[in-house]
């Protein structure tokens, strides 16, 4: 036997409270940083280890692939050891793997520290969660959990890119690995001031290896195929075809055997039962999609299209975070106060995602910040609407039992959704910016009327400038070239912003009918077992 910290609200004084909150907080801030350090960095790290987009690419792939397994390695852990002390480990092993990183170049250690950042922060964000939930009565989960989704989702999303973005263009790269340390020290400290909560006993659940392995392997194989599937124009490439195939075979044999296990595995499908984890398990995909496919999108086309600087890039989605905040606390406010059932926001986060998405879709290349910030912001809004609904959703009906493996399975998939989402747009925009620059190379015909016109022009006024006439013909034609493949990619990105609003049209009808299904066949099994 062992214990579980748990604490119930007459053991936990009200700065006790603030103190373990605090530091839940900013143990979530530090995996806010190191997980989104190659959004805006990625070509001053590039630079700085000599290595190729292949090589580079392992510091992504290792690190999203070990956040996963995190996620689903995390309840065992807290089934093993107390909550806390998970927390807290994991936090402070973050910490010093950033410490590390931030003071080496090598490319090999930058990839084993990425890996052990991943599974640290897949770890803590659970174990920060889990303790919410066991260390407060759920009447208090809505603004809870909203105060936990800044720093988890709002931070990464809005936040961390802006801090990047200027100590890129002001310092290095190196100065956001150092800038964890701080926060992992301080989130350490207050955790281990905050009282310890009582303990309660928990049966042991043996480690399941095998299951383990197979799991790590599925993931693995995963992560890889949808971070470079894109990249390699997918199944063309032998190695994204037999990764496919063995991640989806290591997946079937995963779910063998753990329905062979007997609810001693890896996964709880317990879970299950529930119709609302259900449910917003299968939301928690598209949701994925929208955060992570939209804060892809957002920055990727500030600075390809609209050369953006990193600080600008990363300062364009600040001001969202503030609405993302907003409608967390009035959504908090709505279930707490006002007992609003949490599927009610559901909708209008899913409306203001679309119509933003669809207000994006209209940039051209001549677009600022300004001309986004209005659909940006109502982002934000139905970023916050839909979040905390989901989250309250899914975990409201589990017990103490499997509320670990419940938080860890949905954050997987999410962060999988997410994973797709950003595969599915890339591969969009590099399709389109090649179709789209034949449709319109097609146009600019040699001897039109039009194009010997910008020509002239175009060489007439870099002459003006001292260029030689023949050196000014050829670079007028280059510019023209170039400005055919600017308007390709403008359209491409367009195009992805109208497919995320066309995720939601689809997705929402289906969603709303499996919401349905489910709630008809939890009906008749309570009527069954009532018989």
């Amino acid at each position: 036997m062992s214990t579980v910290a748990t604490a119930t609200p007459g053991n936990a004084s009200v700065t006790n409270g603030l103190l373990l909150m605090a530091g839940i907080l900013l143990a979530a801030l530090t995996e806010a940083l190191a997980g989104t350090v190659l959004s805006l960095g990625r070509s001053d790290i590039i630079g700085d280890t000599y290595a190729t987009p292949d090589e580079f690419a392992w510091l992504d792939i290792g690190y999203t692939a070990f956040k996963l397994i995190g996620f689903m390695t995390a309840p065992w852990l807290m089934n093993r050891f107390a909550p806390r002390q998970v927390l807290i480990s994991a936090t402070l092993l973050m910490g010093l793997a950033c410490a590390v990183a931030a003071m080496t170049a090598r490319l090999d250690l930058l990839v084993a520290l990425r890996i052990i950042q991943g599974f640290a922060g897949g770890t803590l964000l659970v174990g920060g969660q889990v303790i919410i939930f066991r260390a407060w009565p759920r009447s208090h989960q809505p603004i809870l959990q909203a105060l936990f989704a800044m720093g988890a989702v709002v931070a990464p999303a809005t936040l961390a890119p802006a801090l990047q973005g200027w100590l890129i263009d002001s310092q290095s790269w190196a100065w956001i690995f150092f800038c964890v340390v701080p926060l992992a020290l301080a989130a350490s400290g207050l955790l281990l001031t905050a009282d310890a909560p009582m303990p309660t006993k928990t049966r042991h659940r043996p480690f399941d290896a095998v299951g383990f392995c197979l799991i790590c392997v599925t993931l693995l194989c995963f992560t890889y195929v949808l971070s470079q599937g894109s990249r390699w124009d997918w199944f063309e490439e032998p190695r994204i075809l037999w990764l496919t195939v063995m991640g989806t075979a290591a997946l079937l044999a995963f779910l063998s055997q753990q329905l062979l296990s007997k609810g001693q595995g890896v996964l709880d499908f317990s879970l299950f039962k529930s119709s609302d984890f259900t449910f917003a398990f299968i939301v928690s995909f598209v949701a994925g999609a929208a955060l992570f496919g939209s804060a892809f999108l957002i920055p990727a086309f500030a600075l390809s299209v609209l050369a953006f600087t990193p600080t600008d890039a990363g300062q364009l989605l600040l001001p969202s975070g503030a609405f993302f905040i907003g409608a967390l606390l009035i959504s908090a406010w709505l279930m707490q106060a006002r007992r609003v059932p949490p599927f009610a926001t559901v909708p209008f986060g899913i409306l203001m995602i679309m119509v933003a998405m669809w207000m994006l879709s209209g940039s051209t290349h001549e677009s600022g910040a300004d001309d986004m910030m209005a659909a940006i912001l109502l982002r934000g809004l139905g970023l916050g609407f839909l979040f905390l609904s989901i989250t309250l959703i899914a975990f409201s009906d589990l017990n103490r039992r499997n509320l670990a493996s419940g938080i860890g399975l949905f954050n997987t998939g999410r962060q999988l959704g997410g994973l797709m989402g950003v595969a599915g747009l890339q591969t969009l925009i590099e399709h389109n910016v090649v179709a789209n620059s034949v449709v319109l190379g097609a146009s600019v015909t040699p001897g039109g009327s039009a194009v010997i016109e910008r020509l002239t022009a175009t060489t007439a006024m870099l002459s003006a400038k001292g260029m030689d006439a023949v050196a000014a013909g050829r670079a007028a034609t280059n510019l023209l070239g170039r400005t055919v493949t600017g308007q390709s990619t403008v359209i491409a990105f367009d195009s992805a912003f109208v497919a995320v609003t066309l995720l939601f049209a689809v997705a929402a009808p289906m969603l709303v009918g499996i919401k349905i299904g489910l709630g008809r066949y939890a009906k008749r099994r309570a009527a069954v077992s009532t018989q």
